[in-house]
């Protein structure tokens, strides 16, 4: 199972974004969650948006809050550039690297045969995205051989499109560059962030999964051509691989009261059942 974070927009000094979203809090929130999940865990990857103004404050409370998950679940923990990230904050902070503020920050990681892509489409200095022929060029070598049990491509600026007004003005350019990257690549799921909120659809022929932010959520239902972003519907998403497709579900940052609770007692019955026995037990009405 793959964690999929995004959009965490982390201040310096654990400052509210805007005066009001403790991004901070809802971070620590969703990682309290994830805790409960122990060891089924097999990589965590936070598409972007890591910093909100790319402070390395902002950077080291990221890892603080995350790195100690990945290391009690023992799993991968992949960081995305977005662009709100700065690129040499990033690498310092994240990767304990220096190098050229301007240089992309691509990385490439396996576990268990699955392949997770990192790919950096930021523009410095820019709020939208592209893929040029550089970055084409590399994500191309990095598919030329298959692995195992294939790829996860996993950037910020997702190459679907939003209902969002405007949002086009931010969105990935370059497509076509990507696309042909892609063709005949053994990617099964696109990652992506960006839009603050969670959604799917297809590029290239292959599905897209965007999570949702635990910073703050934009509002679908807010009026034509407005954009308005809520304190409140944050979320991450889990990515489930079997060998003939894959799943993504949405997972709200709360602590909101238990309505219903089917216990571990109760599940550990049903499982001692036949599938006819379990049917009788749980999925028949009472009269």
């Amino acid at each position: 199972m793959v964690v999929h974070l995004s959009d965490t927009h982390l201040l310096a000094g654990g400052a509210f974004l805007g005066g009001r979203a403790d991004t901070v809090a809802a971070l620590a929130q969703a990682v309290r969650q994830l805790e409960r999940m122990g060891t089924n865990v097999d990589a965590i990857v936070v598409t972007g948006d890591v910093a909100d103004l790319g402070e390395p404050d902002a950077y080291v409370r990221a890892r603080a809050a995350l790195e100690p998950l990945a290391a009690s679940s023992g799993a991968e923990l992949v960081w995305v550039m977005g662009n709100h990230d700065e690129r040499g904050a990033f690498r310092a902070g994240l990767y304990d690297e220096a190098g050229d503020r301007d240089e992309p920050v691509h990385r490439v990681v396996e576990r268990d045969g699955l392949r997770i892509i990192s790919f950096d489409v930021t523009v410095p200095g820019w709020h939208h995205g592209a893929v040029d022929a550089a970055a084409a060029g590399w994500l191309r070598a990095a598919l030329a051989e298959p692995a195992p049990h294939g790829t996860l491509l996993a950037l910020h600026h997702a190459p679907i499109a939003t209902p969002l007004a405007v949002m086009d003005v931010l969105e990935l350019q370059g497509q076509d560059l990507l696309a042909e990257a892609l063709v005949g690549s053994d990617v099964r799921l696109i990652l992506g962030g960006h839009l603050h909120y969670p959604t799917n659809g297809t590029f290239a022929g292959i599905p897209v999964a965007v999570a949702g932010a635990t910073a703050y959520t934009m509002d679908l239902s807010a009026p034509p051509r407005e954009l308005i972003g809520i304190d409140g519907g944050r979320s991450f998403s889990l990515v489930h691989l079997f060998d003939d497709g894959a799943t993504t579900s949405v997972v709200p940052v709360s602590d909101a009261p238990v309505v219903s609770n089917l216990s571990t007692a109760f599940l550990a019955e049903l499982e001692r059942l036949d599938r006819a026995g379990r049917l009788d037990r749980f999925s028949r009405k009472p009269e």
